[in-house]
């Protein structure tokens, strides 16, 4: 029997309505997909990359989801476009545009549920705020699961969980969260006065 990863010490976890426990787990990890901060991605061209989240894709399927991540454009702009070779690792290329193309191969899996565990940390905040656009236009009835450290990521999420010393302080809306939570207030407030000071 393969081990099912992070079960829960404690209550339960459901699915569209099941318990994850009476899931196959095969199933389960194939309608789930999740992107690092730190993804890896492999030595072969952009497009056999992308892929890796669904071999049989189209190229038209593998542009679409690099529109969705915001990675067309530098893509477009390299000598060789989809078949631009990336180093093992992807030493070649930027850590953003690496965080890019790794939300490109989640999304061609076409996942259920999406968990981005602060992927977007290496681009900047425009383009973090055009990927969630997409997000929202593109795959809206895709459940999405942000962590993230940047507040602007999460803002609009149905519900924001924060965490303080690895238990939930409190959890709501961005407007519930900003009016009764001091701890959400001081990183919402600090975020975004640093970033108008650095404009």
């Amino acid at each position: 029997m393969i081990p099912r990863l992070y079960d829960t010490l404690e209550g339960e976890v459901f699915v569209g309505g099941e318990n994850v426990r009476d899931y196959n787990l095969e199933a389960l990890r194939n309608n789930v997909a999740m992107v690092l901060q730190k993804n890896v991605l492999f030595s072969g061209t952009i497009a056999e990359n992308i892929r890796w989240g669904n071999e049989n894709a189209t190229d038209e399927e593998v542009e679409q989801v690099c529109k969705s991540a915001c990675a067309d454009d530098f893509i477009q702009a390299m000598p060789d476009k989809y078949n631009t070779y990336i180093e093992q690792g992807g030493t070649n290329v930027s850590g953003g545009q690496k965080q890019r193309l790794c939300i490109a191969r989640a999304l061609l899996k076409k996942p259920k549920i999406l968990i981005l565990d602060d992927s977007t940390s290496a681009v900047d905040t425009k383009t973090d705020a055009m990927i969630r656009k997409s997000f929202k236009e593109d795959i809206p009835d895709t459940t999405k699961i942000i962590i993230a450290q940047r507040v602007s990521s999460v803002c609009e999420a149905d519900k924001i969980i924060i965490m303080d010393n690895g238990k939930i302080a409190d959890m709501g809306t961005h407007d519930e969260l900003y009016e009764r939570s001091p701890i959400y207030r001081e990183i919402y407030d600090g975020q975004t006065k640093g970033a108008s000071e650095d404009e």
